[in-house]
């Protein structure tokens, strides 16, 4: 582009081209943005400026507002919702010189691990379309995956970014709680969202990154990044995180053990890491998240906004729309943490799942002690298989569930954590290995991992 070799008119025209052919068959994109080539146009008169991302064509999940535009969420509920304003994110996209392509499909109110919970379809899998790209944030992970885009924004809850970025073999960050802005981010659950970058290597994820990070004013759990407090040393320790192998599929346990000979042979010193209390990290994360599903839904209400559905009174209003609005995973999740939160259960459940959160958090804070014999990264699997079969386990949500049993112990700490490519298993779907730092230890991960990334094969659809 500086060297005028291409124009942000032909960059956004490619990508738009390619999402014709695809997306019909895909279904990443639930809406193209008619004015994208506009505002290529635009920038191509103005003249090449150093901007961040001047011309970079991005997606864009269906739960981050962007001003005139539908966010729907995924659901029924707010079909026809039109964004007032720009989430934080997107200003920031803008105004470093981003175009967006279009918003992209999701598991409805970001709940799912397969994107077959949204109201408008299912997303399939670039590698193989029987298959899921994993969830909540399939439709920027596919949209990435099947090169219809250069990068994409997700939203992280338990595993939401990292999942489906390794179904779908790209780079995908779970931030810091509180690196990122949440202003205009439809909310899920209001302690565990990020807005991350998803994206085809460990670089283009650190420069969206860069862009979309920082303290807002609409924000108050935003913070100002201290900085990395990860140290340059000779010879960095790698954790290697202990877990059951027996639930595991062999070629993801054969990726595992392929990356810890290639941590050894790139010079890291490896350690085995027992974060005693992680395996409470899913019974705890589905009794907090639900809980706080269950008050930020409350806003559906057939009064504000959103969809409406008149009945007798207002109660049946109220009910009729949740009814005809809400599909059956996030009414689950409504009871469940309406359940929980009732007085008769509250500090049974709700009181107790908070005490583990704070013991996982302790558990990392010693395993990242580097005084006390601590290491500088963790790695783990990110899924206990990869990319499963469409209709495999929406029978039963247990199953769905346990997909969080790698991504939900840095969630419930608050922790940054990145899923890098990590090859493929014996039917070409890609396996992912996931790496995950200290607070704010987001630039020890792009480092770590862009000097992983250099030893494997890149993808055969990137």
């Amino acid at each position: 582009m500086k060297d005028k070799q291409i124009s942000a008119r032909e960059l956004v025209s490619h990508y738009l081209k390619i999402i014709e052919e695809k997306n019909k068959d895909i279904n990443a994109y639930l809406e193209i943005f008619d004015d994208a080539l506009g505002e290529a146009e635009k920038l191509d008169k103005e003249g090449f400026s150093e901007k961040f991302l001047f011309g970079i064509p991005l997606a864009i999940k269906d739960n981050i507002l962007i001003e005139g535009k539908i966010c729907s969420a995924g659901s029924k509920m707010l079909q026809n919702y039109r964004a007032s304003y720009d989430a934080t994110v997107i200003k920031k996209l803008k105004e470093a010189g981003a175009i967006i392509l279009g918003r992209t499909n999701m598991d409805e109110f970001a709940m799912g691990a397969s994107t077959e919970n949204s109201a408008f379809g299912a997303t399939k899998n670039p590698f193989d379309l029987t298959r899921v790209p994993g969830g909540s944030s399939g439709g920027s992970a596919s949209a990435v995956a099947m090169d219809g885009c250069l990068g994409a924004l997700g939203s992280d809850t338990g595993g939401s970014i990292r999942q489906p970025a390794s179904f779908c073999g790209i780079v995908g960050l779970n931030p810091t709680y509180g690196a990122v802005s949440r202003s205009g981010l439809i909310a899920m659950a209001s302690s565990f969202d990020q807005i991350g970058p998803m994206a085809k290597t460990v670089e283009d994820a650190e420069i969206i990154f860069n862009v979309i990070k920082g303290k807002d004013t609409m924000d108050s759990t935003s913070v100002i990044s201290k900085g990395s407090p990860w140290i340059d040393r000779e010879r960095l320790k790698i954790g290697i995180l202990k877990y059951d192998k027996s639930g595991m599929d062999k070629e993801v346990n054969e990726s595992m053990d392929g990356a810890v000979k290639k941590f050894k042979n790139m010079g890291y010193e490896i350690l085995e890491i027992d974060l005693p209390n992680i395996k409470y990290s899913v019974p705890c994360y589905y009794i907090l998240v639900p809980a706080e599903v269950s008050s930020n839904l409350a806003r559906f209400d057939a009064v504000r906004y959103g969809l409406f559905k008149e009945g007798k009174n207002l109660t049946e209003d109220y009910m009729n729309t949740r009814e005809a609005g809400f599909g059956l995973e996030t009414r689950r999740r409504i009871m469940l943490g309406t359940y929980v939160l009732s007085a008769g259960h509250y500090d049974s459940y709700y009181t107790k799942a908070q005490r583990v959160r704070n013991l996982i958090r302790t558990d990392f804070d010693k395993a990242f002690d580097l005084k006390n014999g601590g290491v500088d990264a963790i790695i783990s699997p990110v899924s206990p298989s990869t990319a499963f079969k469409i209709g495999e386990k929406t029978n039963d949500p247990l199953k769905m569930y346990m997909e969080d049993i790698f991504t939900a112990p840095a969630k419930m700490a608050g922790l940054p954590s990145i899923s890098i490519p990590n090859g493929f298993d014996s039917r070409g779907l890609p396996i992912g290995l996931q790496i995950t730092a200290q607070r704010f230890g987001e630039k020890s991960l792009f480092d770590i991992g862009k000097k992983y990334e250099n030893d494997l094969s890149r993808s055969p659809l990137a």
